[in-house]
C-alpha cells in the first residue's frame, strides 16, 4: 500500500500544484495569455480535476486504470475550437513538470521513485484521454458541418435567402468569401460522401473553398473564390460523371447563389438538346435550350438579348430575317435591293449588339429562337 504520509501530502499539497501549474502557464504560453477569462478559467479547472483524478487513483494503485478521460469532462465541449490539442498536450505536461518538480516533498522518504513512475503513468493516460476528446469533437464537429453544408446547398438551390441562411453561412466561415459560381453535372460513380470528399480536397488544392451535395444522380458544387466560372470548373470538371457539366453566372457571394443555382440547374436540364456543347459550358451559353425547356427567365434573357438592342433598327432585323431563310450574302443582298457588303456590314453590327454571329448556325439558331419567341 501506498505510504499514508505520500497521500496526505499530495491532498495537501493539490491546491498549490494547481495554481503552480497556471503561472508557469501564465508565465510560458502566449497562447494561454490570449485566452478569454472563461476559457482560462476552465483551463484552470482542468488542472485542477487532473491533479485531483491523480491523488484519487494514486490512493489506491492496484485498482483498474484511472478515468483520465473524466478529467475533460468538467469543461465545455466548445473548449476544443479555443485550444488545440497540441496546446492542450503542453498543458498537461506543464502541469506534469510541475508535480514532478516537487516529487521531493510531496513523496515519503524511499517513495519517490514510485511516485514518479505513478506520474509517468498517470501523463501517458491523460495524452491518451486528451487525444480521444479531440478526436470526438473532430468527428462531431464534421458530421455538423456536413449537415450544416447540406441545409446551406438546399437553401441555395431552393433561392432562400433569409435569415436562417445568413446565421449557417457565418458558421460555415464563408460569409466573407467572394466571386461565386455553382456548377451542376452528372454525379460519379461511387458513394457521395466520397465524390464531396474529393471535390473539396480538389477545391483546396486549387485554392478555392467548396460546398457540395450529391442530389439523385446530380453532384451540385457550390465555388468560393472564383474569377472565370468556366476556367474554374474546367479544373474540377474530371470531378462529375459522364455527361456535361454546367457552370452558372459568377455572383458576388453565397447570399445571391440563388440565381447562379438557378441558372446552373436549367443549363444541365437542358444541356442533352445540344449534343456538341462544350464541357463545361456557361448556363448562358444555353439560353436557347433552356428556353425551349420551359425556363421562363431563360426565355426572357434570349429575348432581351436579341430583339432589345434591334428594337430601334428596322433594317438590321430584315437583314437577319431574309438570311435567316437564304444563308447567302448575295442572295439576301438582292432580295433587299442592296450591296453585299451592305449586308455584311449589318450582320456586323448585330454581332456586335447582339453578341451573336448570325452566320455561325449556332448562332443563327439562338438567333431565330430569340425572334420567334419574341413575335409571341
Amino acid at each position: 500500500m501506498t505510504s499514508p504520509t505520500t497521500r496526505e501530502r499530495l491532498e495537501r499539497q493539490a491546491g498549490q500544484l494547481s495554481t503552480a501549474a497556471i503561472a508557469r502557464l501564465e508565465a510560458g504560453f502566449d497562447w494561454y495569455r490570449e485566452l478569454s477569462a472563461d476559457d482560462r478559467s476552465w483551463v484552470g479547472l482542468i488542472a485542477q480535476a487532473g491533479i485531483g483524478a491523480f491523488i484519487d487513483w494514486y490512493r489506491d494503485p492496484t485498482s483498474a486504470a484511472p478515468m483520465t478521460i473524466d478529467v475533460f469532462a468538467t469543461a465545455p465541449r466548445d473548449l476544443t475550437r479555443s485550444i488545440a490539442l497540441q496546446q492542450t498536450l503542453e498543458m498537461v505536461r506543464t502541469v506534469i513538470d510541475v508535480v514532478e518538480t516537487e516529487v521531493p516533498l510531496l513523496a515519503a522518504p524511499g517513495e519517490e521513485q514510485q511516485l514518479r513512475e505513478a506520474v509517468l503513468t498517470y501523463s501517458r493516460e491523460i495524452a491518451f484521454a486528451a487525444a480521444h476528446v479531440y478526436a470526438q469533437a473532430a468527428e462531431s464537429r464534421g458530421a455538423w458541418d456536413a449537415r450544416l453544408e447540406a441545409l446551406v446547398v438546399d437553401a441555395v438551390l431552393r433561392g432562400e435567402a433569409d435569415e436562417s441562411l445568413r446565421s449557417r453561412v457565418a458558421a460555415l466561415g464563408w460569409d466573407e468569401v467572394r466571386g461565386v459560381t455553382v456548377v451542376a453535372g452528372s454525379a460519379p460513380s461511387g458513394s457521395g460522401s466520397e465524390a464531396l470528399e474529393r471535390l473539396r480536397h480538389s477545391a483546396s488544392h486549387a485554392g478555392l473553398v467548396a460546398l457540395g451535395s450529391v442530389q439523385g444522380r446530380m453532384l451540385v458544387t457550390i465555388l468560393g473564390g472564383v474569377s472565370d466560372p468556366v476556367a474554374t470548373a474546367a479544373q474540377i470538371q474530371h470531378l462529375w460523371g459522364a455527361g456535361p457539366v454546367v457552370a452558372g453566372p459568377l455572383v458576388p457571394h453565397l447570399y445571391a447563389a440563388g440565381r447562379s443555382a438557378r441558372a446552373a440547374l436549367s443549363g444541365y436540364a437542358a444541356a442533352p438538346a445540344w449534343p456538341d456543347a462544350p464541357r463545361p459550358c456557361l448556363a448562358e451559353e444555353l439560353l436557347a435550350e433552356r428556353a425551349l425547356a420551359g425556363d421562363g427567365r431563360a426565355r426572357r434573357g434570349l429575348i432581351d438579348r436579341v430583339t432589345r438592342p434591334l428594337a430601334d433598327r428596322p433594317a438590321l432585323r430584315e437583314t437577319i430575317a431574309v438570311y435567316l431563310d437564304h444563308t447567302n450574302l448575295e442572295a439576301t443582298a438582292r432580295l433587299l435591293f442592296v450591296h453585299p457588303n451592305t449586308v455584311r456590314y449589318r450582320l456586323g453590327r448585330v454581332t456586335e449588339l447582339t453578341g451573336y454571329d448570325v452566320t455561325n448556325p449556332r448562332d443563327a439558331f439562338s438567333i431565330r429562337l430569340a425572334m420567334a419567341l419574341s413575335r409571341l
